[in-house]
């Protein structure tokens, strides 16, 4: 029969749990149960783990982030649980997007302060952020966009609620005039460009508004060239002037150029008709306030409209004869010159 492995027990806290250590000693292990087979030994519990396997195993698990010159120490699987956002993507064991440095440290969220990245990391662990009063939530917005972390009324929580209900209707907004864009006002550019026009001016109008031109006397502002949209809910959203920046900036981003957008007087109706000297009669419309939105698509604008009036000798030559005596011109000319040296 062999004999037992020397071993060494040591006792936990609670006095309750012996675990085996094997050390290099001719000791045997002289706490251990008497009942327990000679054969098997003293062999450390497979339940509980040694500690400083445990805490290696702990470390290995864990990866140091570096933000802002600050250090994190966390466990990647916080961030391959949520694999849409870029934390996720990057740390993924399928594809590997990002790489140690020579301190085996991980250098993410450039340009990302370090106290926006601990509220960030709350979400992994917790699924929700709190933003720190020294931050402004536009930071944080920011950020979270970077990191392609949800930023919405169910994963933050700012004391400053102005702020983030600023930031939430900026999101709102952008979302919302992606649809107006795509029904209403893509259409009247798409008739535009059909007519060979390169740019387009929209008037939006509300749903009960009619608009009633005499044909004889039309308004002479230019409203002709104008195209309306009749929409009460893109009216009410082009009142704030919060939603006409994002609307510019979603424009913008869609390659458009020369964007204006505001509120300028429209005409609907005539009212009336006015006999001037001379038998010339004047119409007088009723004008409303109405937002209007232009844009062009134009990629030549500063050719197609510069006009060089800068006078210059021509060398093209029109006349087939004057085509056959300029040589014989030039070389009389030379001749003469020669002879009066």
């Amino acid at each position: 029969m062999s004999k037992p492995k020397p071993c060494l027990v040591q006792r936990s806290s609670s006095l309750t749990e012996t675990r085996c250590h094997t050390l290099a000693t001719p000791k045997q292990c002289p706490n251990a149960p008497r009942n327990r087979s000679r054969t098997s030994g003293c062999q450390p519990s497979q339940k509980s783990p040694q500690p400083t396997t445990a805490l290696a195993n702990m470390t290995d698990d864990r990866v140091t982030v570096v933000v802002d010159n600050t250090r994190f120490v966390v466990d990647p699987a916080i961030f391959t649980a949520h694999p849409n956002t870029m934390l996720g993507r990057m740390f993924s064991t399928s594809i590997e997007f990002t790489h140690p440095n020579d301190r085996g440290e991980y250098e993410v969220a450039e340009g990302i302060s370090a106290s926006v990245f601990r509220a960030i990391l709350e979400y992994y662990k917790g699924g929700m952020i709190k933003c720190p009063p020294s931050v402004s939530v536009q930071e944080l917005r920011e950020a979270c966009d970077y990191l392609l972390v949800p930023f919405d009324a169910s994963t933050v929580r700012c004391q400053n609620l102005r702020g983030l209900l600023h930031e939430l209707s900026n999101e709102g907004a952008r979302c919302q005039f992606e649809v107006f864009l795509e029904d209403l006002v893509l259409p009247l550019m798409v008739s535009s460009a059909q007519r060979g026009d390169r740019e387009c001016h929209v008037v939006v109008l509300l749903d009960d508004d009619t608009v009633d031109w005499d044909e004889e006397y039309p308004p002479q502002m230019g409203e002709e060239y104008s195209q309306t949209v009749n929409s009460t809910a893109m009216y009410r959203f082009f009142k704030y002037i919060e939603n006409r920046d994002v609307a510019k900036q979603v424009l913008k981003d869609r390659g458009l150029k020369k964007i204006r957008l505001g509120i300028e007087g429209y005409p609907t109706y005539k009212e009336k008709v006015k006999k001037r000297p001379g038998g010339r009669a004047e119409v007088i419309y009723n004008y409303v306030q109405r937002p209007f939105i232009h844009m062009s698509w134009e990629k030549e604008e500063a050719k197609s409209r510069h006009v060089d009036f800068q006078c210059v000798k021509s060398k093209s030559v029109t006349n087939l004869a004057e085509a056959t005596a300029d040589p014989a011109l030039e070389l009389d000319s030379r001749a003469l010159q020669e002879k009066e040296l």
